[in-house]
């Protein structure tokens, strides 16, 4: 059985200027494209790439786990791509990452979202233009 360790999160304070920061979002609530393949609500460790200029008209939630209704009227709930870009607007943050990635949080096999996914998901972010990662949840 694996367990995981609080000692294994290195604390990383975030030193940049914020409002010269790019920001993405991460959600393990089950966020998709409309158009791309759902989650499979009884357990899935893959994730889904969503472009920064996404409409959030075309975000949708394929989750079984928590309740979506909320999540099905406003996206941003749970993947706040709207509020990210009106912080921008408002020179809060400095701009909106290209991609950002979506997960549905329920899996049998933690062990493949600690050991492939997640790196997978984290080394694309390090490659791009992102400063900082909002993590949200369903």
């Amino acid at each position: 059985r694996m367990q995981l360790s609080r000692r294994a999160i290195p604390y990383t304070p975030f030193t940049k200027e914020l409002s010269g920061a790019t920001i993405a979002l991460l959600s393990t609530a089950g966020v998709h494209l409309k158009s791309q393949t759902p989650y499979n609500v009884d357990g899935d460790n893959s994730y889904r790439e969503i472009p920064g200029d996404v409409s959030a008209g075309d975000l949708t939630v394929t989750h079984n786990h928590y309740d979506t209704s909320q999540a099905l009227q406003d996206i941003n709930c749970v993947f706040p791509i709207d509020r990210l870009r009106e912080l921008q607007r408002d020179g809060v943050i400095g701009g909106v990452a290209p991609m950002h990635y979506g997960m549905m949080g329920y899996t049998l096999r933690m062990r493949q979202v600690i050991e492939e996914t997640a790196p997978e998901i984290a080394q694309k972010i390090e490659r791009s233009p992102t400063d900082a990662v909002l993590l949200t949840g369903g």
